[in-house]
């Protein structure tokens, strides 16, 4: 049976007609769930609160083996009546903004406006309806459905929570595939990992008066000398391959030779190949930048040195074309009508694509724009946002093993 053919036949179902009719009932439950968790608090690196109240929502669901691990995830087992095999149906808890963000939702008939509502918490809510449409239609998979709340995705997060899951989580042996749903949109399936390195390069020098000490080292002119380098590095354009000076930082007074500059740095790419590449020039260019500098000017007071802190390692992958997981995605996608894009991007899927475990973002429905700004905004309008989530959840049934459809 072709990937179309399952697809066809999970929607034909009448288990999947009642399961679809149970998210049109508690659509306004599903939104009520997404205002509650987007009024939680979940800064990087302070998930706690926005967690506790997930766990307590996935207990309410009847999932076994509902608990929270060591690094902060929380999660709970919707069980399969096959071999132990598990799909992995995840969300994650934290958005980019910084606590004490003002993360009250606003409404503007079905469009709702607050930082994080569409990335990635209307995912988590709508996770969790998805468990009430299952139980709903009494649908049984074959495989464990494992369904997260993951930490540590945004920024420095650097997919903590979810390399925690695949590196020492108790589940990662039987794990079989993995989806995150993350966004609204679900035309757009990244099936490709863009791969992080991200670097704290601090440079230090003797210091002194702009005057007076003219003529000694500079850790401006190093810290200067090192972007340029780095703004000069040709990349491909496939795979793609960016990198930017992000922040710049330090210095004491307009006529002072500062002691200390800092500058964070983001390197990426779509193959890891690329990415090491660009890594090992990158380091190369900070220890010649320094070196150009203690040449260049006096060293009487002391010399120019460089302290390189690597914050952020994302891994690069990809699901590769042909992957049984891209064609049921895709067939889910354009059973609905829409026209499926599989694309490259930077989320909680880069992990086990890493390990050569079949993985995919997917969306969660509806429309949103304006994610990682203030003025973020989710319609939930019930006609687009039912749409999304039935694609999504035959997806899910198809990669978990619906009953009776083979």
């Amino acid at each position: 049976m072709t990937a179309a053919d399952t697809i066809a036949a999970i929607r034909a179902d009448a288990r999947f007609a009642k399961a679809s009719a149970t998210l049109a009932a508690e659509h306004a439950r599903i939104v009520d769930d997404l205002v509650t968790l987007t009024e939680i608090p979940a800064p990087p690196f302070g998930e706690e609160k926005r967690a506790a109240a997930y766990l307590d929502m996935l207990r309410a669901h009847g999932l076994e083996e509902v608990e929270q691990d060591e690094i902060g995830n929380v999660m709970g087992i919707r069980r399969g009546f096959g071999n132990g095999e598990m799909l992995v149906v995840a969300a994650h808890l934290d958005t980019v903004f910084p606590a004490g963000t003002d993360v009250r939702v606003r409404r503007e008939g079905t469009r709702l406006m607050a930082p994080g509502i569409s990335d990635d918490t209307w995912s988590l809510a709508v996770n969790l309806g998805f468990i009430r449409a299952l139980d709903a239609a009494g649908i049984r998979t074959r495989q464990d459905i494992l369904f997260v709340g993951d930490v540590g995705e945004e920024g420095l997060g650097d997919l903590r929570g979810v390399r925690h899951l695949f590196e020492k989580g108790r589940h990662r042996e039987r794990i079989r595939a993995f989806l995150t749903v993350d966004s609204p949109e679900v035309d757009r399936i990244v099936a490709g990992g863009v791969g992080s390195r991200r670097y704290r390069v601090t440079f230090r020098g003797p210091g002194g008066h702009s005057y007076a000490a003219f003529g000694i080292v500079n850790p401006m002119y190093a810290m200067a000398e090192a972007a340029r380098a780095l703004a000069a590095v040709e990349v491909p354009k496939a795979p793609p391959t960016t990198h930017c000076v992000s922040i710049v930082s330090g210095g004491t007074s307009i006529n002072a030779i500062a002691n200390a500059v800092t500058m964070e740095v983001d390197l990426r790419s779509a193959s890891a190949a690329e990415l090491a590449r660009l890594d090992a020039r990158f380091l190369a260019i900070v220890e010649e930048a320094v070196a150009a500098e203690n040449a260049a000017r006096s060293t009487a007071a002391g010399t120019v040195a460089a302290e390189i802190t690597r914050v952020g390692d994302r891994p690069a992958g990809e699901t590769p074309a042909g992957a049984p997981i891209r064609d049921i995605a895709a067939a889910a996608v354009a059973a609905e009508g829409y026209a499926p894009r599989f694309e490259f991007s930077s989320t909680d899927a880069n992990v086990p694509m890493s390990l050569g475990i079949p993985a995919l973002k997917i969306g969660a429905g509806g429309r949103g724009g304006r994610a990682h700004s203030l003025d973020e905004w989710l319609d939930v309008e019930p006609a687009e946002a039912l749409r999304g989530m039935r694609t999504s959840l035959a997806a899910i049934l198809a990669l978990a093993g619906m009953e009776g459809i083979s």
